[in-house]
């Protein structure tokens, strides 16, 4: 759990500077990429709601933007009564990256409540094996 720490505290700094002003709910994420390094980032809401981005999504396109491709382990951090996982499409947004035993951490202010895998969140999930003629990479 050691390395989980270092999600959290990056997903808690990130979640400090969320753009909540219409939910009042704040979230922080962190996925940890191949190479070990850690990408963080906040919800950022939108008066018109669909426009809004989860923090899921903005750690998973910092860690592309940086030029890596693999998620090894997600945490997701917001105060509520129960355990807050990652919603719907940020489940399909993991699972682009990360493969079915990825590790996602669900932390609230105690820390590190519960951990599963992704496919305990997102069982029997579409991913890019299901498309094996697509193009992977797009050389610049």
């Amino acid at each position: 759990m050691a390395e989980a720490a270092e999600l959290l505290a990056a997903a808690r700094a990130a979640r400090a500077h969320a753009y909540a002003p219409y939910s009042g709910f704040a979230v922080g994420a962190a996925v940890r990429a191949e190479s070990g390094r850690i990408y963080a980032a906040c919800n950022v809401e939108n008066a018109a709601y669909p426009v809004g981005t989860c923090a899921e999504a903005g750690a998973i396109a910092a860690m592309v933007a940086a030029g890596e491709r693999r998620v090894v382990e997600a945490l997701v951090v917001a105060e509520s009564p129960q355990p807050v996982t990652p919603c719907g499409a940020c489940r399909q947004r993991l699972r682009e990256f990360a493969d079915d035993a990825t590790p996602v951490h669900i932390a609230g202010r105690a820390g590190v409540v519960v951990t599963l895998t992704l496919a305990t969140l997102l069982p029997h999930s579409f991913g890019p094996q299901h498309l094996p003629n697509a193009i992977r990479e797009i050389d610049p």
